[in-house]
């Protein structure tokens, strides 16, 4: 059984209240160790680190010695691949091939691409002439912000906590981080990682625990701490901003989402079907981008629900390495108990279910697994519980609609605006699509496609700020303007 400690200035420790949870597999319920929970010294020593690191070795160092240490991190992180593919799969349950080509590598990616981004961008410089006649000239200046909390989800736990960690440390800021209570494991190896390329001690800082009344709600009011950025659902990031706004400290939130897709009769119809599939069911429909509204055009609705029902029936549940698993567990007990109970709102508000609705016939030694099916609605209106709030697991209702004008309209009307997906052959309605729906992301006869130096973030209640790129020096810097008159 594993013991699982915080990561404060350099060393694993436990904490001064001896509290500790349970760390459990979802595959099948099984206990991988405790975790020590984080209380305020615990979190009060890790921000002290993180802000004295700021004016030891970390602080000194050039831009290009700072990237050539966490270049050095991207190199540990694939040398130990299979000791995180091993973390992120004993915590989510995910299948092996998903957590391989996406948790992992892209984890290692977020260091790499905000080195290469901080060595490379600019800032301002204009010259004027004075009422004296001299000359003046301005240019911009970035420094830290200071000292970062990172608060994360459980549903892509590393990759989610380095793009955070990534361009905060490339920026020179330190980071305190508090992964999610249910997934704890990677981004506490991550701190044998940072001891292991010579990162000073106090940059990368881990504290486990829970929201209120334990280290989320510690960190985030900490006086010392110098910006917040979490993702998670909506309800937490409203709580976040709270405990940001006393003392004006800085908070990037990525949020909830009620994702829509827009089917349209033109489209590739197998390219639209296979990026359905995985928009609504990969990860277990734990994606903050996953779709759970489909819109079909009327002329191809029946064709689309059973392409759907078909897939969704050769989604077989299974152990993360074998290599017939299609669909993963959800993360925890609690969030199986929530899935369910939208399935059963479904039912009970009227669903038509196409498919699913409950839990998958498992092996005996996977039963008590945190499984539940794929599931496809169709039937109800756009006033429905699981048509309008957001339920993270594999499923989708499937709507349809006869114009243009009826569909943005149903899109729209939804507090969250994160992700769309649009699927047609004309470039023109994609246009106009893309420039009329209210996210923050659009693709356009695809999904999850990211260049991750383009903006990443949601509007109206998914989010504040933007991630990726230049976009996130915004955040983990401060731009100074120096002007000089000679």
């Amino acid at each position: 059984m594993k013991e699982i400690k915080n990561f404060i200035n350099g060393e694993y420790v436990t904490n001064v209240s001896g509290k500790t949870y349970e760390n459990r597999n979802p595959v099948d319920n099984s206990l991988i160790g405790m975790v020590y929970e984080a209380g305020k010294p615990e979190v009060d020593a890790a921000v002290a680190a993180a802000k004295a690191a700021l004016k030891g070795p970390w602080g000194k160092l050039s831009v290009v010695e700072r990237c050539n240490m966490l270049d050095a991190v991207v190199d540990e992180i694939n040398r130990r691949f299979d000791d995180f593919l091993q973390a992120e799969i004993a915590d989510t349950g995910k299948p092996a091939h998903l957590a391989s080509h996406i948790d992992i590598p892209r984890g290692a990616a977020n260091f790499k691409i905000f080195t290469d981004t901080i060595k490379n961008v600019s800032t301002e410089s204009f010259e004027m002439r004075t009422p004296d006649g001299k000359t003046a000239r301005s240019y911009g200046v970035r420094t830290p912000r200071g000292v970062i909390a990172i608060v994360c989800p459980w549903n892509l736990p590393l990759l989610l906590m380095t793009w955070k960690a990534g361009p905060a440390l490339a920026c020179g800021n330190t980071v305190v981080v508090k992964p999610s209570e249910a997934t704890p494991l990677t981004a506490t190896l991550l701190g044998e990682v940072m001891n292991k390329v010579g990162l000073p001690k106090g940059v990368y800082n881990v504290v486990n625990g829970f929201g209120v009344d334990s280290a989320g709600a510690f960190l985030t009011a900490h006086p010392d701490v110098n910006g917040i950025t979490f993702t998670g659902e909506t309800k937490t990031g409203t709580a976040i901003m709270k405990a940001g706004a006393d003392g004006i400290r800085p908070v990037s939130l990525e949020l909830g989402g009620k994702n829509a897709a827009v089917v349209f009769a033109d489209c590739d119809f197998d390219n639209t079907i296979a990026t359905l599939t995985r928009s609504c069911f990969e990860n277990a429909g734990q994606v903050c981008l996953g779709t759970e509204r489909v819109y079909v055009e009327r002329p191809i609705f029946d064709k689309v629900v059973a392409a759907m029902k078909q897939t969704a029936e050769s989604m077989k549940p299974g152990r993360p390495f074998d290599p017939d698993t299609k669909i993963g567990p959800l993360v925890s007990k609690i969030h199986q108990k929530k899935v369910l109970g939208m399935y059963a709102k479904a039912k009970e508000e009227g669903a038509n279910i196409v498919y699913g609705g409950g839990i998958p016939d498992m092996p005996e030694e996977l039963k008590d697994g945190c499984w539940v099916q794929p599931t496809i609605w169709t039937g109800l209106p756009e006033t429905a519980t699981v048509v309008t709030e957001e339920i993270f697991g594999p499923c989708c209702h499937i709507q349809p609609f006869d114009t243009e004008e009826e569909v943005l309209n149903m899109v729209n009307a939804n507090r969250y605006g994160l992700a769309t997906s649009v699927h047609t052959q004309d470039i023109s309605r994609a246009m106009r699509m893309a420039n009329a729906i209210e996210v923050g992301l659009c693709w356009i006869n695809s999904w999850f496609l990211r260049d991750l130096r383009t903006p990443f973030g949601g509007s109206k209640q998914s989010g504040i700020g933007r991630e990726g790129g230049v976009h996130s020096l915004e955040f983990y810097t401060e731009l100074r303007n120096v002007m000089i008159k000679y």
